[in-house]
């Protein structure tokens, strides 16, 4: 199935630090993404990283960083990220 030609693609990249231990909470909200939008995603890219990064971008527009918000982000907080950007 393609996405819709109606609509801009949508792009999540997932840039965490690999030799911190975040590879599982990489990939759940990488499944999360991926189980809530099956085709309306045209990617998501993961890139390992260091330092501590754990950043979310879409469509290079960064909605999550480790070094700013803090933490990690709410799988809904991304969820609502991509949404946006399928409706505009």
């Amino acid at each position: 199935m393609e996405l819709d030609a109606g609509r801009p693609p949508v792009k999540v990249r997932i840039v965490y630090c690999a030799s911190c231990g975040y590879e599982p909470y990489t990939l759940d909200l990488a499944g999360a993404l991926m189980r809530a939008f099956r085709y309306d995603i045209a990617a998501i890219e993961i890139i390992p990283w260091q330092d501590g990064a754990f950043d979310v971008a879409v469509n290079d527009d960064l909605v999550h960083s480790m070094y700013r918000d803090g933490g990690f982000p709410e799988h809904a907080t991304v969820i609502d990220a991509v949404r946006a950007k399928l409706a505009a």
